[in-house]
Parts: structure tokens; sequence; C-alpha cells
């Protein structure tokens, strides 16, 4: 059963806007396929001739360059308008408009407007003692919106009623921070509290209902037995809502991605699954010797891309429990500077940890794969979700850019990294109409960097401007705001920082 969300976002690229096909298999799919690649084709729209008028409120970006996610290049941003939260022009001529009454922020030539990142597997978990998680929404926040990561889907909350209370003063503008697309908790054993044979059918539809009531975007399943997790999908997708899976093999109660992808899960974290996966072992156990070039590997690869299931492949949430490769998580910011001056001596007491040899493998091996879906036609398919509850070192909205530069180091051009870091994200969530790109009437969700990212992805690092629902921010200025402030200020406040999910390489 597809959910509204998924028919509405069911595209595919030709040239480089999307395109609405019916979601089809088979023969019939193929013959809609050709008819779309040998009709006419679309060009990029024509960029209007003068900038209307800017009024009192108005945003105005001039010059710069602008990557707008619908292709794979840079161009020259004349004039960028932004009225009430949305873009009303996009690169347009300045023309004879008076600038007089907008608040104007000219671009140096070295700086590039980018969309706003949407992180898929945004945690904003914090286990600091070793002795479970616990939910931050004070500083993270700040983290990820000064980092240009503008729409997040937490994944499974250990506090959800708290992470909802924080997305509702967030959006009533109390408090600061990017978008929180709540995902609710979680559905399955990753929950405390979750009994397997009490959660009935009855059960997950009534508190499916119950979530959705509070705004919800989605949930995520983890640990979660086949009839629940048909029981959630089809629910879900009552609401238009939609699902994704930290699954496993199909070794005992667990379920296979190519089975969930079967009952209509619209999203897979972390692995592929299929064939290649076997039920006679957990799924880490295969897949860190997985050699993707395997014809059952291809066969998933089809799979995802028949049924337009997005894979969030959080490349780099195996490396922290690594080698930590150099290129990629070396620090460009001091990011334990915003723990409080005890919280970090707590955290630099554990350093350095142990390396976990399996995700040290695994790592290497899902860039490999990673490169190889792209390949096989999977570049609209993939998102970016960086999946670290910190334990203090470092922090999810650095760990956007991270995943980035870790997407390129697999094979994969950074425009194409870029999208499945923008427009990808919010295809999956059944924003694409409102988010994603840069484009005229979409919500003005963006932020400017130094530096063109198509010629080093690291250049997204150099974050200078952030804007978001047409308010601009300093970045500079929000990482100051919410330095020294995570964690307890001494061991007498130690304990509320200590939550009952325990975390580590087993508990993923």
């Amino acid at each position: 059963m597809d959910s509204p969300a998924r028919r509405r976002e069911h595209t595919t690229r030709v040239s480089d806007k999307p395109h609405m096909i019916p979601r089809l298999a088979g023969p019939r799919a193929a013959a809609v396929l050709v008819a779309i690649l040998t009709g006419p084709m679309l060009s990029r729209p024509v960029r209007a001739q003068s900038l209307p008028t800017p009024e009192a409120g108005d945003l105005v970006l001039l010059g710069g360059w602008i990557f707008d996610a619908t292709g794979d290049d840079v161009r020259r941003n004349h004039a960028t308008l932004i009225r009430a939260g949305k873009l009303l022009a996009v690169d347009v001529e300045v023309g004879s408009a008076d600038l007089g009454a907008a608040t104007v922020h000219r671009l140096a030539d070295d700086e590039y407007i980018l969309p706003g990142l949407f992180d898929l597997h945004a945690h904003y978990a914090v286990d600091l003692f070793g002795e479970g998680r616990v939910d931050e929404y004070e500083v993270n926040p700040v983290l990820y919106l000064a980092n240009g990561v503008t729409s997040t889907f937490p994944a499974g909350e250990v506090d959800p009623n708290g992470m909802r209370q924080a997305r509702l003063r967030i959006e009533a503008g109390e408090q600061v921070g990017p978008r929180i697309h709540n995902s609710g908790p979680y559905f399955g054993t990753a929950r405390p509290g979750w009994r397997m044979r009490e959660m009935t059918p009855d059960s997950v539809r009534a508190e499916v209902r119950y979530w959705a009531e509070r705004g919800v975007r989605g949930f995520k399943a983890k640990g979660i037995a086949p009839e629940q997790l048909a029981t959630l999908i089809a629910e879900a997708h009552r609401y238009g809502l939609t699902v994704t899976g930290h699954l496993d093999s199909g070794f005992r109660t667990s379920v296979n991605p190519r089975d969930a992808i079967l009952m209509g899960i619209d999203r897979v974290e972390h692995f592929m699954g299929g064939d290649a996966i076997v039920a006679a072992k957990p799924a880490y156990s295969s897949l860190e010797s997985l050699d993707v070039g395997r014809p059952e590997v291809r066969v998933i690869f089809d799979l995802f891309i028949r049924q337009h299931v997005f894979y969030d492949a959080t490349l780099t949430a195996y490396g922290y429990f690594g080698m930590r490769e150099p290129a990629v998580y070396d620090r460009w910011a001091d990011e334990m500077s915003f723990l409080t001056p005890y919280a970090r001596q707590v955290v630099e007491g554990k350093l350095p940890r142990a390396v976990n040899e399996q995700f040290e493998r695994i790592y290497h091996v899902k860039r490999k794969e990673i490169a190889a879906f792209w390949k096989a036609g999977g570049a609209d398919l993939v998102t970016l979700g960086t999946d670290h509850p910190s334990w203090g070192e470092f922090f999810n909205g650095f760990s956007a850019h991270r995943e980035l530069h870790a997407l390129v180091l697999a094979g994969i051009p950074p425009a194409a990294a870029l999208r499945m870091g923008t427009i990808n994200g919010a295809r999956a969530l059944g924003l694409s109409d409102r988010l994603g790109t840069l484009e005229t009437g979409k919500l003005a969700d963006l932020f400017v960097v130094r530096g063109n990212p198509l010629e080093d992805i690291r250049n997204t690092h150099n974050v200078r401007l952030v804007v978001k629902a047409g308010r601009l921010y300093d970045p500079a200025a929000l990482l100051a705001s919410v330095r020294g402030r995570l964690g307890p200020a001494s061991a007498a406040g130690a304990d509320a920082w200590k939550g009952n999910v325990r975390y580590s390489s087993a508990h993923r």
C-alpha cells in the first residue's frame, strides 16, 4: 500500500528536473519510462528579467554563486529575493528595482548559496557518562542550524514528548533550531519497555494514530517483528506518513529489508539486505565481508529502484567506532567546546576510545556499496543521515558535512552528494514541493559557504550565513551562544544526564 506522500514523491530525473511518474513495475513501468525519455526535454527555467520591488521585511542576497540542486552546476547569482519565509525570486536581474526597503546582503565572489541540508537520521541524543542516552534539545538544535542543516528527522526519539515540545517551541519562534520533522518513539525493542508479545496489531495502530495526531512526520522501526512492521506501514500510510527501519537479516524474529520493501516500507537505514545478507546470522556479520559485486547485491539494488525506496546509508556512523579516517574525521572546529567544563573533563577522561574492528570494515564496505548503488541508478534514492548519538566528542550538526565528504570519497560526484543531502531528503519525507531546491515559491531554507563545494566538498564546512524560513542567521553567533552549555555544570547535576537507553556499537 502506497502512502499519499510516496505517490506524490515518486519521481525520476529527466534532464535536470523531476517529473512525476506512476509507481509501476514490469513492462508497464518500462513503457512509461520510454515514453518519458523520448518525449520533449524540459530545460532549466529561464531567469526572470528583473527583481520585483522589495518591501519592508524582505531579504535580498546579491552576488556570489548558486547551486539550486536541480542540476549539476553552479551559476552566478544576480539577486535572490526572500519574502515572508519564501523564495519570491531566485537569481534574477536587479534591473531598476529600489532595494531601499529590504535587508540586503552582498555576497563575496567566492561565496555559494546552497539549499539547506536534510539530516534524516538526526539523533539529538547524548550519552556523556556511558550510562544511557538522553535527548538534548537546547544546544543540539543550534549546532544543526549553524551548520546549514535546516531540516532534521530524529529517526527514533528517546523522549518523544520532549522532542515534540522542542519542535513546537522552534515553530513558534521561541527557540532557535532547524525544522524538526518528528519521528516519535521507536517501534520495536529499541524502545525501553517495548514488549514484543503485547504489541498486537491493534496496539500498533493505536500508537500510530496517537502520534499522527501529534504531528509526527514519519516513524522508525528497530527491533520489530514482521507482523508488527506490516501493521505499522499500513497504518502510517493511512495518515500519509512514511516509515523507515533499522532492520536486520531475517535472523530469528528480525525483518530483512527485502521483505520490508515488499511490505511497502518507504525508507531503509544502514544496509540494503537481500539474499547477500543471510538469515542464518545477524546482518552485521554478513555486511562486514560483503562483496558488492555479487549478483545478489544487484538484485536488491534493482528492488530498491523498482519500488522507489529511499536508502539512508549513514556511512560515517560506522567510522566513528573505527579508525576514524583522518580525511573525514579531522576537526575543523572544536566540537568539545560546546560541553560544560565539567562535562568536557568527563568526556576527555574516557578518551581515546577502543576501535571496533568490525565497524571499521563495515565503513569501507559501505563506501563500496553506496558507489555501486549510485552507478546502478540509485542516485535519487540515497539520503543523508548521520546517526551519531553523541558521547560528547563529535556532534551531528558538524557530522552532516562529514557524511557529504564520505559520499564523495566513495566516488559520488559532489553535485550528486549535495542533492542527496537536500532534494532527496525532501522527497523522502514528502516535502519536495516546499523544500530541497532553491526555486521560486519554495520555503527559504538555505546556507551560504565560502568556496565552491563542487570543486571541494569540504568547502561546505565554511558556513557564512544560514537562512531558515526566510530568517537570516550568523552561524558564528549561533555557535557562540551555546558554547560551554551542553551537559551538567558539576557532578551534582550528572544524574539528569543519565538515561535508560544504553548506546554502544552493539546497540545501533
